[in-house]
């Protein structure tokens, strides 16, 4: 059972319970408690479908940063084998808010770049709760330039509510660092897959996103700015206006899909990623697959011509003549 309920998922909170002790109670006795369990998983599963397919932004917003959800170390552990860790970005020291590392994936070798959240406190406090500073993006970018020297596709996996932005990391060049690790994804010859597995805030989410493919978990959110962030620029108060911002800044995958920013969304189990990580892992096994087999056919000059012109056509312009 999932140990945390956000407030709209309370009301599946008690049917979840009284499930989990039928089935403990029941468990080597006759079965004659079964239908009973049937009749209350149906009815759980009823209940799923009404609350998870009328989302508002805000409660998108939520799922995304849900403290049980999958981080990018499980995808990890899931997805690939042999994962090597390589840490520090050879000029400053090593940040574990970036996961970075060689794989591999169905039977060939891979770079991984991560955001990593962390799993439980004291995990998050050592992660810094997936805020890089620029040598955690200086990392990623010796990553994706040893992948290019040995012609290895690239995946990333965005989790986090933006670069750190304190005192220390804007000395040591924050902006430089992201805008470094933009110029070179752009012109990087070798496959980009770029996942949103939960959060990405601003440019500390773009500084590993800029991708061939863009993929979104289907409860992910990708937005320049946070909600909280939005209300208090616009309504001076950060809580009372992230319901209406997230709404505003059509941060979900549904939005971004209709916008042409992204190429997929990727299924979730009803109720979320959190609630069947192993098997959200299989799914995005497969997306990622069938992207990175499409994209190994490509020659390097076709690559970059596709990624050039995916990020030139994003946006629309208008010309009211002055008006």
């Amino acid at each position: 059972m999932v140990k945390h309920y956000l407030e709209f998922e309370k009301p599946l909170l008690e049917l979840e319970r009284e499930i989990e002790d039928l089935k403990r109670f029941s468990k080597g006795i006759p079965s004659h408690f079964n239908e009973q369990i049937k009749t209350l998983e149906e009815k759980l599963h009823r209940l799923q479908k009404e609350i998870f397919s009328n989302l508002t932004g805000w409660q998108v917003t939520q799922l995304a940063r849900h403290v049980d959800r999958p981080k990018a170390s499980h995808y990890v552990r899931w997805m690939f084998e042999n994962f090597l860790e390589l840490h520090g970005d050879r000029n400053f020291g090593d940040d574990p808010a970036i996961l970075g590392g060689m794989a591999k994936f169905n039977g060939r070798a891979m770079t991984i770049i991560a955001h990593q959240k962390g799993a439980d406190a004291k995990e998050m406090a050592y992660r810094n709760f997936g805020m890089p500073h620029p040598e955690g993006y200086r990392k990623a970018l010796r990553l994706m330039k040893l992948a290019e020297s040995f012609k290895k596709p690239i995946l990333t996996m965005i989790d986090t509510p933006g670069a750190f932005p304190g005192v220390g990391a804007e000395e040591r060049g924050q902006a430089e660092a992201i805008a470094r690790n933009l110029e070179t994804m752009v012109m990087l010859r070798t496959p980009i897959i770029t996942v949103v597995i939960g959060e990405g805030g601003s440019g500390g989410a773009l500084a590993i996103g800029v991708g061939d493919r863009i993929l979104m978990l289907e409860h992910s959110i990708y937005s320049v700015i946070s909600p909280e962030g939005c209300a208090a620029i616009l309504w001076k108060d950060g809580e009372k206006g992230k319901e209406v911002a997230a709404e505003s800044l059509k941060l979900t995958a549904a939005d971004l899909s209709r916008l042409g920013v992204i190429d997929e969304i990727v299924k979730e189990p009803l109720g979320g990623a959190h609630r069947d990580p192993q098997g959200m892992a299989e799914t995005l096994k497969g997306a990622v697959e069938r992207h990175l087999s499409e994209l190994e056919i490509m020659n390097e000059e076709e690559l970059l011509s596709l990624r050039y012109e995916k990020f030139r056509r994003m946006g629309t312009f208008t010309d009211d003549g002055g008006r």
